[in-house]
């Protein structure tokens, strides 16, 4: 059992799941006119939109956590690197369509056990949000899971291809399931069921489980890559240009 956390641990516990789906929506956001066809730029950005949604109530709910007056869109643009929360995992360019469908496989098929468990939870704004939450990702995950099946069993390329993006993201994975300040749901539970499914997936496109080392990780500390930076820069420069402007 889960002990109830402090305000401070909840804030920073919200905080991590708004930035692991904002940080994703603003990377699913580069395919759109760069997907392989018209119909997949409009899927992309549909599940970017999805994932921005909740990035905004998540933070909304962080916000009035934290106490401070904070809002959505300061929590959003007016943090620096080292104060967002966000995994490895969604952080990194994804320019390679397969390793965005691998990544989005991964990390749907964990915020699908995720949202179950806290639309189940003790949280009431949790569980309102994450119960809205949980219908969209099951969309996020079936996609993902169509174009992996497509991929891994398709042409020789595209299968080689497939496997290679799969071992790319996998080093990130463990991070998902590591400990978390303020957690209303212990990560670790999550663990058996995501990779169930992850690897029901795998099978069915003929795919093997990579067998590779993780990533040191410490995103939910506030330690990430430098491509961090770089789509941050992107994405908070009008806000921080403007101050104070509305439309």
């Amino acid at each position: 059992m889960i002990t109830p956390p402090s305000s401070a641990g909840l804030f920073s516990y919200v905080l991590g799941l708004a930035d692991d789906a904002l940080v994703s929506a603003q990377r699913l956001g580069w395919w759109i006119s760069r997907a392989p066809q018209l119909e997949e730029d409009l899927a992309l950005a549909n599940i970017g939109l999805d994932q921005l949604g909740q990035a905004r109530t998540l933070l909304t709910y962080a916000g009035e956590v934290e106490g401070a007056g904070r809002t959505e869109d300061d929590l959003a643009y007016l943090r620096d690197e080292r104060e967002f929360r966000n995994v490895w995992l969604v952080e990194r360019a994804q320019t390679d369509f397969g390793v965005a469908m691998a990544r989005l496989l991964l990390f749907s098929a964990w915020q699908s056990e995720l949202y179950a468990a806290l639309a189940a939870g003790s949280d009431p704004t949790l569980a309102a949000i994450a119960g809205k939450a949980v219908k969209e990702v099951a969309y996020h995950l079936d996609h993902a899971a169509h174009w992996v099946v497509r991929l891994g069993d398709g042409t020789e390329e595209s299968h080689a291809r497939m496997q290679a993006a799969l071992e790319t993201e996998w080093p990130y994975v463990d991070e998902l399931f590591g400990p978390v300040e303020g957690a209303v749901v212990d990560p670790a539970v999550l663990r058996p069921a995501v990779l169930t499914t992850v690897e029901a997936v795998l099978a069915e496109a003929t795919l093997s489980v990579p067998q590779v080392a993780r990533a040191r990780g410490g995103g939910r500390h506030g330690l990430h890559t430098e491509e961090l930076g770089y789509l941050l820069a992107e994405m908070q420069h009008l806000h921080r240009s403007h101050p104070g402007a509305t439309w």
